[in-house]
């Protein structure tokens, strides 16, 4: 890797004679390949704005991703001419390998970056920053898809932009509004430990990034902005898509495993319930359906052999068990290990009351109809279990994943 830099200066890049104090400094990161003819109009005009505007430190890192064109040589002439501008070069593509390699190595509180076209309006830039800065969040983006944003694009893209980060709530319980808005920032301490767990090195890395964040319990802010979008933009939609899909996968593998967060302080691995009875209830439904399927697949591969109470406590202690962990994770919001196993002893109570229904519905049916099929059976027992799913979610909500218990 190569770098050209110089003395970053006091506030907001003027240049002063006399001594001032440092305050705080946020690094920008710019990830560039083969743009040396906007990379220039980016830097300055940048440049002029946070000189002008931005209240703390700044330096702005161009990172140079193995360009073939004359980028390299732009940049380092912007290096030497500007003051708070440094420019560093790697081998190897890749944005995410770009943001991972300045943000790892950087000394700033706070650490962002924009893409090169300046697409977004440099006016949401104090408003992304500025709870990082003060403490009251973790991480930071610029939001295309927020009510407050005014954005500018073809029906393309916005199709494209919208049904993926759909999809990353559907899938992934993802509770923030835009993955892609190259438009994002971070407490430096924060995003070094997170990087430590990202894997990829491309397009993804922000999504990869996010979804750690969340597991991990971290604040996530949200800032609408000014977009246009950029005609010239090079990026494969295509091949990006299905990265990220693959990427998708393989984040949901680890969270399975119970390796979707990273370690963190208590304040930040408290249980949360997220905003909202309707989105738990469409999530509670969505696991509940999931679970129902599977209670029924291994009801009916353990009725041959078992009789009918016993097949129906092992089927329902099973799912019981994945229900409870997924309902943690994705309807209410809790994340890391802290607790996990009180809260499945507590869920068994959940169980308890799903046995005992079901097993009574059993019961009775026996009793009143000895010759019941296998049919008539399943049907009381699916009954049977609906109403203690409705025990079940109010258990859940009021008392196993309440905040106050936190």
């Amino acid at each position: 890797m190569r770098q050209t830099t110089r003395p970053v200066p006091a506030v907001g890049g003027r240049d002063r004679a006399d001594t001032v104090v440092r305050t705080r400094l946020v690094e920008i990161v710019v990830p560039v390949y083969n743009e040396q003819h906007s990379l220039e109009r980016c830097v300055r005009e940048l440049h002029a704005y946070l000189s002008e505007t931005f209240p703390y430190d700044y330096l702005i890192t161009v990172a140079d991703n193995a360009s073939i064109d004359g980028t390299w040589e732009v940049a380092t002439a912007l290096a030497a001419e500007l003051g708070p501008v440094r420019a560093v070069h790697l081998d190897l593509k890749g944005r995410g390998r770009a943001l991972r390699q300045v943000w790892g190595d950087s000394a700033a509180d706070v650490v962002a970056y924009m893409d090169v076209d300046l697409s977004t309006g440099l006016e949401a830039f104090l408003p992304l920053v500025a709870p990082l800065l003060s403490g009251h969040s973790d991480l930071a983006i610029g939001s295309r898809l927020h009510r407050g944003s005014a954005v500018v694009r073809g029906p393309k893209r916005e199709f494209i932009s919208r049904t993926y980060n759909l999809l990353l709530r559907a899938t992934m319980a993802a509770k923030f509004s835009d993955a892609q808005c190259g438009f994002k920032a971070g407490r430096t301490e924060v995003v070094k430990r997170l990087l430590e767990r990202v894997e990829d090195n491309a397009w993804f890395f922000d999504t990869e990034l996010l979804l750690l964040a969340e597991a991990s319990g971290l604040r996530i802010h949200e800032v609408p902005v000014d977009w246009v979008d950029d005609p010239d933009s090079r990026v494969d939609i295509v091949r990006t898509v299905v990265d990220d899909l693959k990427g998708m996968a393989r984040v949901a593998r680890r969270t399975l495993a119970g390796k979707g967060g990273v370690d963190l302080p208590d304040r930040v691995r408290q249980a949360q319930v997220p905003p909202g009875l309707g989105w738990q209830s469409v999530s509670f439904a969505v696991i509940g359906g999931l679970c129902t399927l599977a209670y029924l697949l291994l009801y009916l591969g353990l009725r041959q052999p078992l009789p009918a109470l016993v097949a129906n406590a092992l089927a329902l202690a099973v799912t019981a068990v994945f229900n409870t962990a997924a309902n943690r994770r994705f309807t209410f919001g809790v994340t890391g290990r802290r607790d996990a196993l009180k809260h499945q002893l507590e869920g068994g109570l959940a169980f308890l009351v799903g046995l005992v229904l079901t097993s009574g519905a059993v019961a009775v049916l026996h009793a009143a109809s000895p010759d019941a099929g296998h049919g008539v059976e399943l049907a009381v027992l699916v009954a049977a279990n609906a109403a203690a799913t409705v025990v079940r979610f109010v258990l859940l909500r009021v008392w196993v994943f309440h905040p106050r218990r936190a």
